[in-house]
């Protein structure tokens, strides 16, 4: 499985929401099932909203897990994903409990002091757990 840290450069939760959708829609267009994981239930709700409306231009087909758990996104929080072998995008402070399901994982961070700690522990678990992590600046 490979694991990456993609590393904004803002403190914004905004602008790692967006990065979230940007990744999503990539991972999606590549043909890969994307599980979005949210940290709670209203941040999955506002996720499913910005996709929708973050690229006028396009649609990327989604749904949150309750609703559609087939969607080429899904966005959840600790549902285990119906499609295995795809992409997880984890705004979670946690790891998922389903990391087996995934090829990929993708931790994306900014410069906010307490999810700068959060994510440098969820690194060191990665580590732990025999895995690799990368890290990328945006």
């Amino acid at each position: 499985m490979r694991v990456e840290f993609y590393v904004l450069s803002s403190a914004t939760p905004e602008g790692r929401l967006r990065a979230a959708c940007q990744l999503a829609a990539k991972a999606w267009k590549a043909g890969l099932p994307v599980f979005l994981r949210g940290a709670d239930q209203a941040q999955c709700e506002e996720l499913d909203r910005l996709l929708w409306s973050f690229r006028p231009e396009s649609f990327i087909p989604h749904g949150l897990h309750e609703d559609d758990a087939q969607a080429p996104v899904v966005i959840g929080l600790d549902q285990e994903p119906a499609q295995a072998g795809g992409v997880l995008l984890n705004l979670h402070p946690q790891l998922s409990p389903h990391l087996a399901r995934f090829n990929r994982v993708i931790e994306i961070v900014n410069q906010e002091p307490a999810l700068l700690a959060q994510c440098r522990e969820n690194f060191r678990q990665y580590r732990q757990l025999g895995h690799d992590p990368q890290r990328v600046e945006l």
